[in-house]
Parts: structure tokens; sequence; C-alpha cells
């Protein structure tokens, strides 16, 4: 119970002084109460203190951080303030993607620096104005290195899953990346698990630190129904195809160790006609985010992926995920497991194991404090009797998922002008001829984004579709330019 007589879980984001325009967005994105994992963090990085915060993948950690640091920017400087460094490409894209949306209204612009894309682009992204910047630590240290990423102004650091970091090798490139940026700054390190080199990092790097450990749900309590079945490594494939048959999911991942395996697995699930797609790193990065896009959509039932590609992905209502082979380290099947069985739903989780490797399941159960039960085989006539049901499904398009950014979407147009720095366009200009349309003012401009050749402008509150109808025929910076709706 807290002070003013409510729990915890009653407690609203209201408390803690937010401006109102992240407000407006948190209700509109559905977050009405803060969790655990924000009741505790928030406070904390609005007083400016750094923190160690210990907390499961899906508590809510992003936005923990997200919403008090969107708060304490200056919208009005140019320079990014704040730098959150993350392991893998996808995972810096979805914590750009939920800042910019707590942000949105507060017009907060958040860069993505990541590998597989075009350094030029982002070197030209740098160039405008940026309250934070998100990345990986390798490209993000080549922008470093190049004199492209200023750091004057930077006054927060993020380091988010620290542990993964460690485990993929970046922790010498973060001590690389922590020599280029201000000393006097608070630094807030997120971290899964703390194994002793992170503990170091930490000791080294942040001042007196507050240590904040949120015992999530484990995923050996979630209502997950764990199995495997014996087979020989020649038979793996078949013996899928089979099984996937028969449990006919409606939403599944399955996980394999290397990138020839994905594919492999994908051309046989695509030539027998299952509605699939595939993830891994050696795609090229457009690749990569339309097929974490159409999976959040559900445009498609089966992804197959590496563990690498698949961190970050948030997608409600797996039913399934299947191991094709054992994890390398048996910590990875927890994190595998977990993408099924969210929310209070139940889920399956079953593995291919070949006889040798059952001391290596052996130790996963220890792990997870649970049996992984040996299931019998199908038959070849269960997989014959579960192929029209199959079929039936493969037959009918998924129903499209609705996005839990729909709302704050609804009444929010973004217009690409058809011209840019090229064309000597600038912010003003495009704030100048918008807000000289009756009935429209600065605080209806969101983001502007302004290109070589094109540039973006999101209008808020509703008055889109009056501004794109007028700007037809108004010139901007004395010249009518083609102006089109485009999409998020």
């Amino acid at each position: 119970m807290t002070g003013d007589g409510k729990t915890a879980e009653q407690q609203c984001f209201a408390q803690y002084g937010l401006d109102d325009r992240i407000l407006q967005t948190l209700e509109l994105l559905g977050m009405e109460q803060p969790t655990a994992v924000q009741r505790e963090v928030i406070p904390e990085v609005l007083q400016k203190r750094d923190l160690i915060a210990q907390a499961q993948t899906g508590s809510g950690k992003t936005a923990a951080y997200g919403i008090p640091l969107c708060q304490l920017v200056n919208w009005e400087e140019n320079h990014p303030q704040v730098l959150i460094l993350t392991p893998t490409r996808e995972l810096a894209m979805q914590v750009q993607q939920e800042i910019m949306d707590i942000g949105k209204l507060k017009r907060i612009k958040v860069p993505a620096l990541y590998g597989k894309h075009s350094f030029r682009q982002q070197e030209k992204d740098l160039k405008q104005k940026s309250h934070m910047v998100v990345g990986t630590p390798g490209r993000v240290l080549d922008h470093l290195e190049r004199g492209t990423l200023f750091t004057g102004s930077i006054g927060y650091l993020v380091l988010d899953e620290a542990d993964e970091m460690l485990h993929m090798g970046f922790i010498e490139q973060v001590e690389q990346i922590l020599s280029y940026l201000p000393e006097d700054r608070v630094t807030l390190l997120f971290s899964a698990t703390m194994p002793k080199a992170v503990e170091v990092l930490a000791q080294q790097y942040l001042r007196e630190p507050l240590r904040i450990t949120i015992a999530g749900e484990p995923v050996s309590s979630r209502a997950i129904s764990h199995g495997w079945y014996c087979c020989d490594d020649a038979e793996r494939l078949e013996l899928l195809l089979g099984l996937l048959k028969v449990y006919n999911p409606d939403s599944c991942i399955i996980f394999a160790n290397m990138r020839a395996e994905v594919e492999d697995i994908y051309d046989a699930l695509w030539e027998d006609g299952f509605s699939c797609a595939r993830l891994h790193g050696g795609m090229e990065q457009w690749e990569r985010t339309e097929v974490m896009r159409d999976f959040k959509k559900g445009l498609f039932r089966y992804l197959v992926a590496t563990d690498v590609a698949a961190r970050g992905i948030d997608v409600e209502n797996i039913s399934l995920v299947v191991n094709y082979e054992l994890p390398p380290e048996r910590e990875t099947y927890i994190h595998r497991i977990g993408r099924t069985g969210r929310a209070g739903l139940s889920g399956t989780a079953i593995s291919l194991v070949e006889s040798w490797e059952r001391h290596e399941l052996e130790q996963v159960e220890k792990l997870l404090q649970l049996p992984i039960v040996q299931l019998e085989l199908p038959t070849a006539q269960a997989v014959a009797e579960a192929e029209p049901a199959f079929r039936e499904k493969m037959d009918v398009q998924p129903e499209e998922k609705g996005s839990k950014h729909a709302a704050l979407h609804a009444n929010i147009l973004k217009l690409q002008i058809a011209d840019g720095k090229k064309a000597k366009i600038r912010p003003v200009d495009i704030v100048g001829t918008i807000c000289a349309i009756p009935g429209v003012e600065a605080a209806d401009i969101g983001v502007i984004q302004i290109m070589d050749w094109t540039s973006t402008v999101e209008i808020l509150n509703g008055k889109g579709p009056l501004v794109w109808k007028t700007l037809q025929t108004k010139p901007i910076k004395a010249k009518v330019r083609k102006v089109t709706k485009a999409k998020f």
C-alpha cells in the first residue's frame, strides 16, 4: 500500500509529474499503470541517479528508462543528449520505435545506428536535430571514430541487455565508447543476469549506483508444456514437417543454430505449402525488418530463425516454439521458449533431440526445474489424418493483428514532401507554411525530417487531412511541391 492508499498496481503514470504530452501518449498506447520495473526505475531516473536494474525481457524495461528520458531531454538542444546501446540491430530498432512512440507528441527524434544499413544515411540523420541515439556497439564506435556522432551534449547513457552484449563479445567496444563520453553523465545499466564481467563494468563506470532487482515471472511458472522427440539427424527435417502438421499452430517460431539450417528448413516448409518466412543475420536489413513487421501483423504463421536474429522479437500469441536442435548454451533454451506462454496464455515448446544429447537435455531440465517429457513420435497415419486440417488452415489468409500503436497514430498523418535539402528546404519553411493554414498551429506539427530529395512531417491532432489538402495548392518556399500521405 502506498501513501495515498493505493496498491502499487493501482498507481498511474501521472504521479511522476510527467509532461502532459507524454501522459497523453501513454494513454493512447494503452499503458495505464506502470509495471514493477517501471515503478522502481522511473522516479530514480527522474532524479538523475546511476542505477543497475536486473529485470527480464518483456518486463517493460524499455519504457522504464524511455519515459523519464523523454521527460528529461531538452527539445531545443540540437545534439543528442542520450545514447542507448543494445546488442542487436533488431533490438535497436525495437527500442527506437518504442521511444519515438512515447515521445511522439513531444516530437522526440531518435536515429538508430546499426550495421548493414547505410553509414552515409546515418551520418545525414545525425546532422539533423536528434534528442537520443540508439545503436549497436560496433556501428556506434564507427561513428565515434569517424567523428560523425557528437557526444558533447550526452548526459545519459543506457546499457540495455548488458549481459547479452557481454555474451556477444561487445564489452571491449562498450568500454571504448565510454571513453568518448562526458564523465559527468548518468549511466543506466539493464541486464537480465549479472555475470561477473558486467559487475566489473558497473563498478568501474557507474557512480554509487542504486541496485534494483525485479523478480519477474519465471518462465518455468508459465503455462508452457515442454516436450522432446528423439530423432536421428537424417530424419530431423522430415519429422519436423510431420510434427508441424499434427500440431497445426496458428503462430510458431522454429529455432535453428545456423543460418544454413534456417535456409534448409525454410525451403522445405515453403515447398510443402507452409505459410512461412525466415530470419537470420545473413539477410539484408530491409528484409529482416519486413519479415518482423509482417510476423507481428500475423501475415504468415511460421517463422524460422536463428537466436541472434530473433533477439528483440516481441510478438503476441505464439502458441508453439520448436527447437530444431538444442541450442549450444542451455540458457538460450529459456530465451527461446519465453516467446510463448505470455500474458496468461498457454504455449507449447518442443525439441528435436538425438539420443546422445540426452545429457544436455537433463542440464536444461535442471535450469528449468521442470521435467521435459519425451513424447511419442507421430505415426505416418497420424500425419496423414492431420493433413486436411493443415491444408485448410494454409489456404486461409491469417487475420491481420491490430497494432498497439494504432490508437496513437489514429490522429496523426505523416506527409511526404517531394523536395528536401537539395532544394534548400528547411524545417522553418515547412513550419511557416503549415502554421499559415487557418486552424493549424505549431502544436499541431510533429517530427520533421529533411533528407536530400524528400522531407516528411507529422501532423497531429487530426488536422492531417486539412494540411494535406491545403498543401496540394499552397506553395512551400514560393513553389507548390508534390505532397503525399506516407506510412509510419
